[in-house]
């Protein structure tokens, strides 16, 4: 999955998003304790890889055909409006969270129960809202010389990167970042999430989550992107949903 975008860019340092908001638990789970990540924000150039490869990388991160499955820049280099429900019944099922694992690449993830599974070229899987397919999520696997994203450079230095490669795109109007973090993920691994937002001109104003890791050199990236207009903003019960959702990705455990 990848990314693509052009925006006057304000930094805002993940110090100043220093905390990790409340996960919703699904009712429907018995639900595993998630590591929250913690907040980084020093910058570095890593030397052990060369140009060449971090520019594959990036790409990788962020190819235009692979943000095109609105999973965006972050190909390391991720939002939704769900509207105010009187029905609860309906805004359970809109919430509640299934576990998906692909034993083969060797990955796992919750995933919304209004999103469906549907095929798109460039990606590993691709699940989007029923009836509003720019909301998806989806998960792109790529070979990499890398052992590990400490090896590329430090969450702030990939966040940078991605909105570079955002601001590149002629559809993009206009990008920031919002929180750049980073946890522990199975087994230790080190993994990285980041959130922003642009305004382009397919689809207006999205939020949008990422997470990326490297495991095995290959390269594991989750976009999740979702409509965030003036209009109808994201509300605070989707975004915890979708923080979940981010925060269960992770390697698979091998049996």
């Amino acid at each position: 999955m990848a990314l693509q975008v052009s925006f006057s860019f304000t930094s805002h340092s993940p110090c100043q998003q220093n905390h990790t908001p409340k996960l919703f638990s699904p009712k429907t789970f018995s639900s595993t304790s998630l590591p929250k990540a913690s907040f980084s924000n020093q910058k570095q150039n890593p030397e052990s890889i060369n140009d060449s490869q971090k520019e594959t990388l990036i790409v990788s991160l962020g190819s235009s055909k692979r943000r095109k499955l609105n999973l965006s820049v972050l190909a390391l280099l991720i939002n939704g409006s769900l509207p105010n429900l009187s029905n609860n019944s309906i805004f359970a099922q809109e919430l509640e969270l299934a576990r998906y694992t692909d034993s083969k690449e060797g990955f796992t993830l919750l995933t919304p129960s209004s999103y469906v599974k549907v095929d798109k070229a460039g990606a590993t899987v691709l699940f989007e809202e029923v009836n509003k397919g720019s909301n998806n999520i989806g998960v792109v696997v790529t070979p990499v010389r890398l052992a590990s994203l400490g090896e590329f450079g430090s969450p702030q230095f990939v966040a940078d990167k991605l909105i570079q490669a955002e601001k590149k795109k002629e559809s993009t109007k206009d990008a920031e970042v919002i929180s750049v973090a980073e946890r522990s993920g199975h087994g230790g691994l080190q993994v990285y999430e980041f959130e922003y937002k642009v305004d382009s001109t397919r689809g207006g104003m999205k939020r949008i989550f990422s997470a990326a890791f490297v495991s095995s050199k290959k390269l594991y990236l989750l976009n999740i992107a979702h409509s965030d207009k003036p209009e109808s903003p994201l509300d605070t019960d989707t975004r915890t949903t979708l923080e979940e959702v981010i925060h269960s990705f992770d390697a698979a455990a091998m049996t």
